[in-house]
């Protein structure tokens, strides 16, 4: 006996159940069809057939696809197909253009080596010098040319006294790069150039801006960095201005590692490398950031190698004012101990979120160090910390980053601590400093160029907006500076 009973696809199972299970009960098939090999009862939703023996099913045949979708399908294959390969054409024909581009310019470049020469060969000792750097090596012009779209606007990073820096891409060593293009018009620049490839080539410090390369052909002056992302330490304290997550201020455990490595780098410089180097120019703004955030040290422009234990010999006024030693500024020398000043300065800034001229009043300013050193003297130095951090910080790090700031920018260069000292309280490996409730007064003259004398300046610019420039040797005289920079200049500190 077969049987065969089924629904209509409307039904659920438990409707298609009680359908059939009515006409069973219903009619019952033996009272409906005796004596018969077989039969069927069909309802509106549900049928049951029953036989003695075996019934075929016939299944409807499969439908082909319609002509329309077999159109459509191969129009949509044969569109995929032309458009791989009108792309395929055009990125071979950009390919192309890309590498006439960069051969003319290559061409070029070698046509302007030739006619503008080395830069530096009327002083072959320099060049010698060059070569004797390990690690760095020397590029030609037309690879740094070809690297940033000949110097392209839109490549820049930025711009100084000094120079311009521009992102690069290095194709054979697969490396995003920064080049800073020297002005070759400046004998200053000149002497940056080669201070910094002199001196940065031969250090090696995880907390300092690598030197990967260096080129003076074609008559260009040009240096090239590795890469950091995040710019520099001044863009990332003081951006308040700017809106979105990028105006959230750096939070305190970010500073305070910043602080550390800079720190290490300093004492590399000062103590641990064969030589003694000072800087010369400590500031958030030479305080390089890379994709993780470990700071740099870089801008080895004004840096000099002195004889251990010795000043060195250096004429007219470098540095930056607000982070330049005043002894510095009155004697035109730099030291180690004026490189400590200029760190302590940054830790306050670093700690209490303020340029070197705090406003007070109107129209008046006076310097960082006076003014965290009053609020220490009055009350609790935690007091002049950042505001903008809003009590996320850690008291005994930010206590200790501000008291060692004042240490080192002591006004008596005698009394300040030397970077291993400082560094050693910064790590909670040695006790803070005994400072005295009120800054003490400097014990030397007021500089050169304040007095009838007047020695001369010129600025390199401003450092991130700040009021505070770069000031180099010859020019301007102090008679022609603003009044806040005037009061820095004759020690209101």
């Amino acid at each position: 006996m077969y049987g065969l009973s089924q629904c209509t696809r409307d039904l659920t199972p438990g409707q298609c159940e009680s359908c059939l299970n009515r006409y069973a009960d219903l009619l019952p098939l033996p009272d409906r069809f005796p004596k018969t090999s077989g039969g069927a009862i069909k309802g509106y939703s549900c049928y049951v057939r029953y036989n003695i023996g075996a019934f075929d099913i016939t299944l409807p045949p499969r439908k082909s696809p319609p002509a329309l979708a077999l159109l459509v399908i191969g129009l949509f294959v044969g569109s995929v197909s032309i458009l791989v390969s009108l792309g395929f054409s055009t990125w071979l024909r950009l390919r192309r253009q890309r590498k006439r581009a960069a051969n003319k310019l290559l061409q070029e470049s070698r046509q302007q080596e030739l006619e503008e020469g080395n830069l530096f060969n009327d002083e072959p000792e320099m060049e010698d010098e060059f070569e004797k750097g390990t690690g760095p090596k020397r590029f030609r012009y037309g690879e740094l040319a070809i690297a940033t779209d000949n110097f392209s606007d839109k490549h820049k990073l930025g711009e100084g006294g000094f120079g311009s820096v521009y992102r690069g891409f290095l194709t054979e060593m697969s490396l995003e790069v920064a080049i800073k293009r020297v002005s070759k018009s400046s004998k200053q620049g000149r002497k940056e150039y080669a201070s910094e490839v002199r001196i940065i080539s031969r250090l090696r410090h995880r907390n300092l801006v690598q030197l990967i390369g260096w080129c003076h052909g074609g008559g260009e002056l040009l240096l090239v960095y590795e890469l950091m992302p995040n710019g520099n330490l001044d863009k990332h304290l003081h951006n308040s201005t700017r809106s979105g997550d990028d105006a959230l201020p750096m939070p305190w455990p970010r500073r305070h590692e910043i602080i550390l490595g800079i720190a290490s780098a300093i004492l590399y410089l000062h103590q641990e490398w064969e030589q003694c180097v000072v800087h010369r120019d400590i500031k958030p703004s030479n305080v390089m950031l890379d994709a993780t955030f470990t700071a740099k040290l870089g801008d080895f422009g004004l840096a000099r190698l002195i004889d251990d234990g010795r000043q060195s010999h250096t004429t007219g006024v470098a540095g930056t004012f607000g982070y330049m030693d005043p002894e510095c500024m009155a004697t035109g020398r730099a030291s180690v101990e004026s490189d400590v000043y200029s760190f302590g300065v940054l830790l306050l800034e670093i700690a209490c979120g303020r340029r070197p001229a705090v406003r007070v009043g109107e129209d008046d300013f006076i310097h960082l160090v006076q003014w965290v050193w009053d609020v220490y003297s009055g009350r609790s130095v935690l007091d002049a910390a950042d505001m903008r951090l809003g009590g996320e910080l850690d008291g005994r790090e930010v206590a200790c980053t501000m008291l060692v700031g004042l240490w080192c920018a002591h006004p008596d260069p005698g009394l300040r601590p030397t970077i291993r000292q400082a560094v050693n309280v910064l790590r909670f490996e040695a006790p803070p400093p005994s400072l005295p409730a009120k800054m003490p007064v400097a014990t030397y003259g007021p500089p050169a160029s304040c007095s009838s004398n007047a020695a001369s300046l010129t600025t390199e610019g401003t450092a991130g907006g700040g009021g505070t420039g770069t000031w180099r040797s010859t020019a301007t005289e102090m008679s022609s500076l603003s009044s806040p920079v005037k009061e820095l200049c004759i020690l209101r500190l």
